[in-house]
């Protein structure tokens, strides 16, 4: 049985082709050593607030904390032209809570689902959790693929698993987690790509991370995943959206990651819409960063509120 689903695995490489590490890498050091100034950088600051799911995933969370998270989303800075982010995150319990402050507004509300972030329990205890997330008032619900499934090349397993939590999530858009660091490889990551792709809607997300492992979103699992999207969309027409979360936490980060989005899938992908940030420590910096460009000098770090979670 292993090395009947490990074959099955192998196909699906040969189908899409192996990643070439070297030149991921190279591509990913590249983006690094764009630099942008005055009206360009002030663009892609506000394009990167504006992509922030703003996040708290922490067992003490209280309606209270929810509450103050979402004042920030909707407000990011006092006197500062600071746009709204895209959304706020919270676990399923919390989504209510919410829904209560950002009725009207903007701001989506994501919530994480599927026993996350380690998705092991029940495939009916995890749609059930879906269920409910979404009939109290979720927008957006994030998952995380069985990575053991996947690793064991048990594919038909967790495209079917995709597919259930589509169907639980009805009209909510879907964000589906990899967990980068834990598939081992480039090609993995490309696979489980593939994989997703093949079974979410237009609109729907692929995303790097949980941001609760040591090894999350970086420029070139990030670029990997980009590629995978762009030669889905070039052979189907399907426009898939993508989502780097954990570790990314200085607006200079935030500005690499978009140069890369720009020069492999283009301007159709920069808008909250195809592509944000799980990143909620990285507002700050993108705040104290606008305010600079605004003002000509630079806050105290102490001046911006320290936010929830980073994830």
């Amino acid at each position: 049985m292993q090395v009947r689903n490990q074959s099955s695995l192998r196909r699906l490489l040969d189908e899409i082709g192996p990643v070439d590490a070297v030149g991921v890498e190279e591509r990913a050091a590249k983006h690094t050593t764009r630099s942008l100034k005055g009206a360009s950088k002030m663009f892609g600051l506000r394009l990167a607030a504006s992509m922030v799911d703003l996040t708290t995933l922490e067992g003490a969370d209280t309606p209270g904390k929810v509450a103050s998270l979402c004042a920030k989303a909707l407000h990011p800075h006092a006197g500062a032209d600071v746009p709204p982010t895209a959304a706020v995150c919270v676990y399923p319990a919390m989504v209510r809570h919410a829904r209560k402050h950002l009725a009207g507004s903007t701001v989506r509300i994501a919530s994480v689902a599927t026993a996350f972030p380690s998705g092991q329990t029940s495939l009916k205890t995890r749609l059930a959790e879906v269920r409910a997330a979404v009939a109290d008032g979720a927008d957006e619900i994030d998952m995380v693929i069985n990575r053991g499934a996947f690793l064991a090349g048990e594919l038909d397993r967790v495209q079917d698993e995709i597919a259930a939590v589509m169907d639980a999530c009805g009209e909510a858009t879907l964000k589906v987690i990899l967990e980068t660091g834990e598939l081992e490889t480039y090609d993995h990551i490309r696979a489980a790509s593939f994989l997703a792709m093949r079974v979410i809607r237009p609109g729907d997300f692929i995303k790097t991370s949980t941001g609760k492992t040591s090894n999350n979103a970086t420029l070139a699992n990030n670029q990997v995943m980009l590629d995978a999207i762009r030669d889905h969309y070039l052979a189907t027409g399907t426009a898939i959206s993508m989502k780097p979360a954990g570790g990314i936490r200085t607006a200079k980060q935030a500005l690499h990651f978009l140069v890369a989005v720009k020069e492999t899938l283009g301007d159709a992908w920069l808008t909250p819409a195809r592509y944000r940030f799980g990143a909620s420590a990285l507002l700050n910096d993108l705040v104290r960063q606008i305010v600079k460009q605004q003002t000509g000098a630079y806050q105290a770090p102490y001046g911006f509120s320290e936010s929830a979670s980073a994830y």
